[in-house]
């Protein structure tokens, strides 16, 4: 596991592993460019150097099948994106998870099972708080 932040790039190319559970450079080549909806293409020799980097980072690693070489992810999904988001949050909003909300529930139009899934969160992080609250403290 690593400590670096991926590049927008790099996290796209890690959400094809992560999806897939490992990947050709031209499978991950192909995905990026097919989700691209027809922008600019990348070629397979950017998204090896890509990669590269990316295994120079600790974020995949690879195995050589016949001629190609088949990457794997070593950044866990769910660390890189909690890491990810406590460090947008405090970039963009200066740990003000109260201001970040308000912003992303005005963009989004959520659906019932959206906010169901919300309200249960809320309770579950109500619980962990309260059960780290010494007794006799305040409410």
């Amino acid at each position: 596991m690593t400590d670096a932040a991926p590049t927008d790039r790099e996290l796209e190319a890690l959400k094809v592993l992560w999806e897939r559970g490992e990947a050709s450079v031209r499978d991950v080549a192909d995905t990026m460019n097919a989700s691209a909806g027809g922008g600019d293409e990348l070629a397979y020799t950017t998204v090896l150097s890509l990669l590269q980097v990316m295994e120079q980072k600790g974020l995949v690693g690879h195995r050589r099948e016949g001629k190609a070489y088949v990457y794997v992810p070593r950044a866990e999904r769910q660390s890189t994106v909690r890491r990810m988001a406590r460090t947008f949050l405090e970039k963009v909003f200066d740990g003000a998870v109260d201001e970040y909300l308000v912003h992303a529930l005005e963009s989004k139009r959520l659906s019932p099972g959206e906010i169901d899934q919300l309200e249960a969160m809320l309770a579950e992080a109500r619980e962990r708080t309260n059960k780290r609250r010494p007794k006799g403290g305040r409410k």
